[in-house]
């Protein structure tokens, strides 16, 4: 799931619910429910969700089990609302009808082929081929309790009942002269819907072929139409493609009533709810709604409904410091929050208006009182629960809004300067927002220079910087920093000015080299990024007022800015589709990926796991995980010609579980740290073996003395149940004991013992002087072996004076490489206290003996030097520090 340089994954999608696909109804028999089911882009939600197809999903079915959901010229089968179960090829053309029939689906696309597939086979049960002059098949119904038959509408108007077992065309019904958009069986058996291009439905009765009834709407063609069964209203419900909905009585043959603007774009999808007084509709503007009719008058009312920005959102931020809310403002107006756990806890903070209380009396129909979208916010959690913390600022607009997040809606201030109250000019407006840490002032800049303080709980105007205005130029970017201490203001004219926050004193200016086209300040840190129109991007630190790092790379605008939240990071998003992360203390760019729509805006979780990302045209917000927090990812820089590849936004369901190994190719530069053997020849290594293995060797008598059974051991009157191993970390199996009785039990063990590998390695280093192998073979064994080995090194436990020169050789050369310093001591110890006699009466071992000597003791003298010095310095530290 890795990305450009590994660095961030892409996750999941946010506020995403509904497109221009007409959603499905399904009942579950064994749960009992329904389901409705919806197209997001490549994946299917169901509510009461699945796995991404490859592609934006065109059209979607359902029958008792399966969803069916197509993209270009094939479809597939989804089972348990998330696992591909059948994918069905065979057109050549884009799917745009589908229709499940029994055991059988069908599909129609664009070249006017009809296909009946079997849908256990995934085989072709049936191909008919239609002529598009004549025939254009635009809808298609399976009327009920027609067996094996099949009802198709024409863009040219006229209707076919075929049957598609037998491959007849049964009647042809002329129609009335207009294209067919949908066809939907009524509650009465023999009769069905046809929405017409014109915005007529008739209501026909196809096995007489006569019309019952015709109705008319004004809105353009019929996009969905349904019935409501329950409860005896016969109630037709139709959609228009500019979000009206009417509803018609059947019985009377007249309009009930209208609902205007049930989404703001067209209807796609509309289902009553077998049974129940309940419409379910969902549009292409990012929205599905549950209407219940239980009022007076026949209208529906919002029970509840899933929605996001119905355009994209233009910022985005994270909100509070749990990382678990983004705010975002859309181009449609609202500002939402989503979250990052459970779309139940989204919240919608509604449209800006000038005047809330006339907008709502108007309705939504035509709100003059809409303000335009906002541009800039900025919020804070510390006040939230006592009065607004949240304020934007609109495009071109010269009011700034404060809005609510507890009680999700627009606040109760409108802030601008005095002297604006009355007359509103068209030129001035606001630019840039921040609010102080505290939540209890806004700080708002101006096209023409001015920078305003506000007090968030009363509204009430706190001040301005610099005589008239702060900067000569429009300023292009503010920030308070953590303690008010500080205010920090950016002018178009290449200037960047610090303020004092509450004597509005001027206390620094630097001049940059170009124009600022935005600022973010890392509050913890001080740390202030600076973007530039020549598309380069500069940090500053606000300590000692220079500019610190110098970033550039980008070609394009950089729309936006977001430190990681330990300030290490700077990540910036611009028109090149590009996000790029710069690592401050290194100065280095260290990630960087490529998107096929650019990212306008970009925050980074306070907790640090991921970065939220809104792409131009696009309404979703992309979450991508940091995996730099569960995996190794190479943080070295890239190189100056890195060309990043192309990642594809991740859909809207989480990826189940991110494949390790495929991750791991991507950081294929990144190679986990192996300590050497020695660090340096001049140090003293130890060897990392447990005190165990090494400390007791010369108490060895001692401890088997303690350990000595009470009682003498029983002889085992069977073979053993286990096969004996020879002790030792790795199990080789002993050689089975002959028991001879007749023989005599004393036996010299000289005569029968078997060469051990540790004493073959010490023989062959004579010659080769190459003592690793037999040190590794001590190594591997406990106290006791280790003490058996030793001993029979001598003449008399089978050994030889050549071998015993061979291991004080051996010892000679860990003290001289001074690695497994504390093994070389021990063992040396417990082979001269078992071979004292020996070594003193040859004079070869002791002539070794005595150069060991003078290389011990040289190596400790020089240890003991830096203990003392080491031991002299602590104890200067702690009297003369303390």
């Amino acid at each position: 799931g890795g990305g450009g340089g590994g660095l961030f994954a892409g996750f999941r999608a946010l506020g995403r619910y509904s497109g221009h696909v007409p959603h499905v109804l399904r009942y579950h028999g064994r749960h009992r429910e329904f389901y409705v089911a919806t197209a997001v882009g490549r994946s299917v939600h169901t509510y009461n969700v699945s796995n991404a197809l490859l592609q934006d999903i065109t059209c979607l079915a359902a029958d008792r089990m399966l969803i069916f959901a197509s993209y270009g010229d094939v479809f597939h089968a989804v089972a348990r609302n998330k696992e591909v179960v059948h994918t069905y090829k065979g057109h050549k053309a884009r799917i745009h009808l589908l229709q499940p029939f029994g055991d059988h689906v069908i599909s129609v696309d664009v070249a006017n082929v009809l296909i009946v597939w079997d849908i256990q086979s995934e085989e072709e049960y049936l191909q008919v081929v239609f002529d598009k002059a004549t025939f254009a098949v635009s809808a298609i119904l399976h009327p009920s309790t027609y067996l094996n038959k099949i009802l198709l509408g024409s863009e040219q108007g006229g209707l076919q009942l075929w049957n598609i077992r037998s491959n007849k065309l049964l009647y042809s019904f002329p129609g009335w002269g207009l294209g067919v958009t949908t066809l939907e069986q009524a509650p009465a058996v023999d009769v069905v819907a046809v929405g017409l291009v014109s915005g007529h439905i008739i209501v026909h009765n196809i096995k007489f072929d006569e019309t019952l009834m015709k109705f008319q709407q004004d809105w353009g063609p019929i996009t969905a139409i349904s019935f409501r069964t329950a409860d005896g209203h016969p109630v037709m419900a139709a959609g228009s493609p500019v979000g009206h909905i009417a509803l018609w009585d059947l019985e009377e043959k007249k309009l009930i009533s209208q609902m205007r603007n049930a989404h703001s774009t067209a209807i796609a999808g509309m289902s009553f709810v077998p049974g129940e007084p309940l419409l379910i509709t969902n549009g292409a503007d990012n929205a599905i709604r549950v209407w219940i009719f239980d009022g007076p008058g026949g209208t529906g009312r919002v029970l509840r409904s899933r929605m996001g920005h119905s355009a994209p959102p233009t910022k985005i931020r994270y909100h509070g410091q749990n990382g678990e809310q983004v705010l975002s403002a859309g181009q449609d107006g609202t500002l939402q929050s989503f979250s990052t756990v459970h779309e139940r806890f989204n919240k919608s903070l509604g449209r800006g208006s000038i005047n809330k209380k006339k907008s709502k009396k108007k309705g939504l129909q035509h709100d003059t009182m809409a303000l335009p979208p906002i541009t800039a916010f900025a919020s804070e959690v510390a006040h939230q629960s006592d009065w607004d913390g949240i304020v934007a600022c609109h495009q071109g607009y010269i009011t700034c809004t404060t809005w609510n997040y507890q009680k999700t809606s627009m606040g109760i201030h409108k802030l601008r300067p005095e002297e604006f109250s009355k007359n509103k000019p068209v030129d001035i407006y606001a630019t840039a927002v921040d609010i102080t840490s505290c939540g209890n002032f806004a700080v708002i800049g101006m096209s023409t220079g001015r920078v305003d303080v506000y007090n968030m709980q009363s509204g009430l105007h706190r001040g301005c910087y610099g005589k008239e205005r702060a900067h000569e130029g429009s300023i292009r970017g503010l920030a308070v920093d953590g303690l008010n201490q500080l205010t920090i203001t950016a002018g178009s004219e290449g200037l960047i000015r610090f303020w004092k926050f509450k004597t509005k004193d001027l206390v620094h200016s630097t001049d940059l080299s170009s124009s600022p086209s935005g600022i973010l300040l890392h509050r913890d840190s001080g740390i202030l990024g600076i973007a530039f129109d020549d598309f380069s991007i500069s940090v500053f630190d606000i300590e000692t007022r220079k500019i610190v790092r110098k970033f550039s790379g980008h070609h394009g605008r950089i729309n936006d800015m977001t430190f990681s939240p330990d300030g290490r990071w700077l990540i910036t998003s611009s028109m090149d589709c590009t996000i790029k992360t710069w690592d401050l203390p290194s100065g280095c760019l260290i990630d960087c990926f490529l998107l096929d729509s650019a990212a306008v805006s970009l925050t980074m979780s306070p907790t640090g796991d991921f970065l939220a990302t809104a792409h131009v045209d696009d309404l979703g917000i992309y979450l991508w995980s940091n995996r730099s927090l569960y995996s190794l990812v190479s943080l070295r820089p890239l190189p100056a010609d890195y060309e990043p590849s192309m990642v594809i936004l991740p859909g809207t369901c989480p990826l189940e579980d991110v494949d390790v190994a495929e991750g791991e190719e991507t950081c294929d530069e990144m190679i986990e740290y192996d300590s050497p053997e020695q660090l340096g020849e001049q140090l003293v290594t130890l060897s990392s073996l447990p005190e165990s293995r090494w400390k007791n060797l010369l108490n060895l008598d001692i401890i088997k003395k303690k350990n000595k059974p009470r009682e003498p051991p029983k002889v085992p009157t069977s073979a053993p149940f286990f096969i004996p191993t020879v002790p030792g970390l790795i199990p080789r199996y002993a050689a089975p004991e002959q028991e001879n009785d007749a023989q005599s039990k004393v036996v010299n063990i000289g005569v029968l013992a078997q060469k051990s590998d540790f004493y073959i390695h010490l023989e062959e280093a004579l010659s080769t002087n190459k003592y690793a192998a037999p040190l590794n073979v001590l190594k591997d064994l406990g106290p006791s072996n280790i003490e058996i080995e030793l001993r029979s090194l001598a003449p008399e436990g089978g050994g030889s004076v050549e071998v015993m020169l061979s291991f004080l050789r051996m010892i000679g050369m860990m003290l001289n490489k001074k690695y497994n310093f504390e093994l070389a001591q021990a063992y040396l110890a417990l082979y001269l206290k078992l071979h004292l006699k020996i070594v003193s009466s040859e004079p070869s071992l002791l002539e070794e003996v005595s150069r060991l000597s003078t290389q011990l003791e040289e190596t400790w003298i020089h240890l003991r030097t830096l203990f003392n010095q080491s031991l002299c310095v602590l104890t200067y530290m702690k009297s003369a520090l303390l």
